[in-house]
């Protein structure tokens, strides 16, 4: 049996429309929304912009405070830590699954990735190089056949989403995310788990990658 497949509410465009917005960096971080002028501009009601402001809040994409307004979400360095901390655990435990349980299938996705990154790098288009960076880390979980660690990574991938393409655009760091996306596809062409899980680390460690450095260099100056 087919399923009846519905036209989208407004409010579900309008959550789109702005998760998008959130994502691809047209909204700073910390900017403050104004539902007025939110409304005014995709020329639709308050009332499906106030629910979706809601949804984006349960996905942590938005703040609300009251007497203050709505705000993008923003992070302070510990925070950064934190998240990048529950990134480790997700992605390393996801890989170390689809290593075990798909590995031919990963490599042949991951590869597809990094062509479509060494495309987009061809043709010096940022956005289309972080769409496919962010493309390759879901490929982890979609082959990890485990929906209880996906369900945990969307929890975070849209905010880390948004920082990649506000973060992950410096030709230096651009380099070297090239470089260990290469690097980890060939460890798992080889199945070479210890090899992919310390590169998998070592690519997204508070400490040593760029989000790091990026967010605390205004702190520390």
């Amino acid at each position: 049996m087919k399923s009846i497949k519905r036209p989208k509410s407004l409010t579900e465009l309008v959550t789109e429309t702005l998760r998008e917005w959130i994502v691809s960096g047209d909204l700073e971080l910390g900017e403050h929304l104004s539902e007025i002028r939110i409304s005014k501009e995709l020329e639709v009601s308050r009332t499906p912009v106030r629910e979706a402001v809601n949804r984006l809040e349960m996905e942590g994409l938005l703040t609300v405070e009251p007497m203050r307004g709505t705000f993008v979400f923003s992070l302070e360095p510990r925070e950064l830590a934190k998240l990048c901390d529950a990134r480790v655990c997700l992605e390393t435990a996801a890989l170390r699954e689809a290593i075990r349980l798909n590995p031919d299938a990963l490599h042949e996705d991951l590869a597809g990735c990094v062509d479509d990154m060494t495309k987009a790098r061809d043709r010096n288009d940022d956005s289309a190089y972080l769409a496919a960076d962010t493309v390759f880390h879901q490929c982890l979980f979609d082959h990890s056949d485990n929906r209880f660690l996906n369900d945990a990574y969307q929890a975070i991938s849209k905010k880390m989403a948004a920082l990649r393409n506000r973060l992950g655009r410096h030709p230096e760091h651009m380099a070297k995310s090239y470089r260990e996306h290469i690097e980890l596809t060939d460890a798992v062409k080889r199945r070479d788990l210890d090899e992919a899980l310390e590169i998998l680390k070592s690519h997204i460690d508070r400490k040593e990658g760029s989000y790091w450095n990026e967010a605390t260099v205004s702190e520390n100056a």
